[in-house]
């Protein structure tokens, strides 16, 4: 039934807002049956229409969108709830339900809990698209809830809540316990559902999603955290092996980290006054001063990150992983192999899983994409990196059938295999019966002398053989190119000869390759490094090298000003190491100055084929800046280092038998080798 044109106002303004709100997406119309729905739960469940807003200043949306709104407003009733949890806590609660739901047909919960908010607030009011517009079309009630202490939710929020690995007392509650207590309400007192629930979300909804699925309620039957955060400590968003993702913290908490005394309806954040659109800039200052200057000890998680800098209990309690037990529901862990912010998360959570909930449905997709890329925006590119083709869209049809066959008993012919993963390079899905891939080899790409990179061919030096550099806190190296404040997401992708021309990255590379060489699964750094101060940050890089000219490229090209995409060096995996840890997160230890020392540590997995004719490239550096706060170089509290603090240092990584540093590689044969 279309919307009458009086009704479009509120649709166009909710279509430009909601790119501005983060985590959520939802929508209303007409007015069907809720079975005893108690007067102080249900806030509101009216069929009207909201006064037009002011014209909003943007671009107007497209037809389809316009046309999707409409769908959205006509075919859904929206109703408010303050659902009770065991504790006493009432979390507000958004629900969506088909016009058309009765005894004869009924839907399936499909969830989303969010701390970025639920909105548009008010029961006339309505998100221009349900989850997404395959989603929408398809149906289910959809729900969305402000997660503990969040904008209209009661109760006090905590980020990364700790999971509660036995609850002594009815009341006591974390993330699995509340998402457990909202299904028990919603089938009590949603009617016409089919008695099956599903979960799913992106990056902290992703967190949320993995959390809910602990100890799975009996109606949860499938459940998708998307970039789903593990560890805030070891490789998600804030820290990277405890080096410490300044940029990322620093614009992100100093929005969200605002305290909320009592519930509000907010719809949108202020951005940061920095001052300046330049990030290297800004950030080229003690993390102290960002505190004092900025902060003002407004944003208390801030305070908290800075008096723990060490994988302490405070971020041991905030790891996941441990409690990832007796999930029942089947699992679709997706994440992106670019997602500058949460690929440590999927990867560990599927591993996880794997390991502790034997017999499950646990499927694994990764595939070329920036945080969130599956879901919005194009995903047929990214930085410097071209795929060739829309890869988001074969997943958004296999996102959907698994929810249409856990949930709506839909044919089990669309199931999804145990690992659906992207060969970036080669540039196409495969499918595998694990991940990784049973048959790859381990191999080391050893750093040796004139800057060559060899497979297995360990340095046959016996002396000093070592490669050096200065470091100096005062010019660090960028990870990007792009200066601007907001983190940026295309650098997993970029154009490295930025970095590898500085005389503060070291750079090693194989001779162009006879036959294509495809590395699938987990990488790690074996390096063996000095330096004159106490402390210093690694950074190891992996890189694949154009040849001059790309194939296909001709000179009607060149004539045509058509760009040359030869000879670029387009990163294929980045991760720094803060040296202090490389004997554990919770036990820093200073370097002594001149010691031959070894730092060890893991690397995300790639799945990514270097093609005949290109080099690959190992790069190490020291910092990686304003992704990575700087490290001052000597061995004192980061937060509370004072300008004087940081020195230059010359660090050595050394290339001999006894030391021979190396990029461990799992690599996987070609079928006719």
């Amino acid at each position: 039934m279309p919307v009458h044109a009086r009704n479009l106002a509120p649709l166009v303004l909710a279509l430009l807002a909601s790119a501005a709100c983060r985590g959520t997406e939802h929508h209303k119309p007409s007015a069907p049956d809720v079975t005893a729905s108690p007067p102080a739960n249900l806030v509101v469940a009216a069929p009207t229409t909201a006064p037009a807003p002011p014209r909003a200043e943007h671009a107007g949306p497209s037809p389809e969108e316009v046309e999707l709104a409409e769908y959205v407003r006509s075919h859904f009733t929206k109703f408010e709830y303050r659902i009770p949890m065991r504790d006493g806590a009432r979390l507000f609660t958004s629900v969506y339900v088909p016009s058309d739901a009765s005894p004869k047909k009924r839907y399936p919960f499909l969830m989303m809990r969010t701390p970025y908010s639920v909105a548009p607030y008010g029961a006339d009011r309505y998100p221009p698209v349900l989850m997404s517009p395959a989603f929408t079309k398809e149906g289910f009630i959809f729900v969305f809830q402000d997660v503990r202490g969040r904008n209209m939710s009661e109760g006090e929020f905590v980020n990364m809540r700790p999971q509660l690995a036995q609850k002594r007392a009815r009341t006591e509650i974390d993330e699995s316990s509340d998402t457990h207590d909202t299904i028990t309400w919603l089938l009590a007192h949603v009617a016409h559902h089919n008695g099956k629930a599903g979960l799913k979300g992106i990056s902290y909804p992703g967190f949320y999603a993995a959390a809910g699925a602990i100890d799975s309620h009996p109606a949860l039957k499938a459940v998708s955290p998307q970039a789903p955060i593990a560890d805030w400590w070891r490789g998600d968003d804030m820290h990277r092996h405890g080096a410490f993702n300044v940029q990322l913290s620093f614009t992100f908490f100093s929005r969200f980290g605002v305290p909320r005394p009592s519930p509000v309806a907010e719809e949108d954040r202020k951005p940061f006054p920095f001052g300046t659109p330049d990030a290297y800039e800004f950030y080229l200052r003690p993390l102290a001063e960002l505190e004092t200057t900025y902060l003002k000890g407004g944003i208390p998680f801030w305070k908290e990150i800075a008096a723990h800098p060490d994988y302490d209990e405070f971020w041991q309690a905030r790891n996941l992983l441990p409690h990832l037990r007796n999930i029942k529901a089947a699992m679709l862990i997706v994440g992106g192999w670019y997602d500058t912010e949460d690929l440590y998360g999927p990867l560990a959570i599927y591993r996880t899983i794997e390991e502790q909930n034997r017999g499950i449905k646990n499927t694994l997709v990764m595939g070329p994409w920036r945080h969130g890329g599956w879901a919005r925006g194009e995903s047929d590119h990214l930085g410097d990196a071209d795929f060739g083709f829309a890869t988001a869209e074969p997943f958004r049809a296999k996102e959907l059938a698994f929810f249409v066959h856990h949930l709506k008993g839909g044919p089990d012919g669309a199931e999804l295999p145990e690992a659906m993963v992207f060969e970036a390079g080669a540039d196409r899905w495969r499918q595998f019966e694990s991940w990784p891939p049973p048959d790859t080899r381990e191999a080391r790409l050893y750093l040796r002398e004139d800057g060559r990179l060899i497979f297995d061919q360990v340095p046959a030096a016996t002396g000093e053989a070592f490669d050096e550099f200065v470091s100096d806190p005062a010019r660090p190296v960028p990870y990007t190119q792009d200066p601007e404040q907001s983190w940026s997401a295309s650098y997993a992708a970029e154009d490295q000869r930025f970095a590898s021309r500085r005389p503060d990255v070291l750079v090693y590379q194989t001779e162009p390759l006879a036959h294509d060489v495809t590395l699938a699964g987990p990488l790690a750094a074996e390096l063996f490094v000095s330096t004159t101060g106490t402390d210093a940050d690694w950074v190891v890089k992996l890189v694949d090298v154009r040849p001059g000219t790309m194939p296909g490229w001709t000179e009607q090209d060149e004539r045509a000003n058509r760009p040359n995409l030869g000879a670029k060096q387009i990163l294929v995996r980045g991760e720094p190491m803060r040296g202090r840890y490389r004997e554990g997160g919770a036990t820093p230890k200073p370097f002594k100055p001149g010691e031959v020392t070894p730092v060890l540590y893991p690397i995300n997995d790639v799945f990514y084929t270097f093609k005949r004719g290109h080099r690959i490239m190992v790069q190490v550096q020291s910092s990686w800046f304003p992704f990575i706060d700087r490290n001052p170089q000597t061995f004192v509290p980061i937060f509370e280092a004072k300008a004087s603090d940081f020195v230059k240092a010359t660090h050595r990584v050394y290339r001999t038998q006894q030391n021979p540093s190396a990029l461990v590689v799992r690599v996987l044969p070609a079928v006719d080798e």
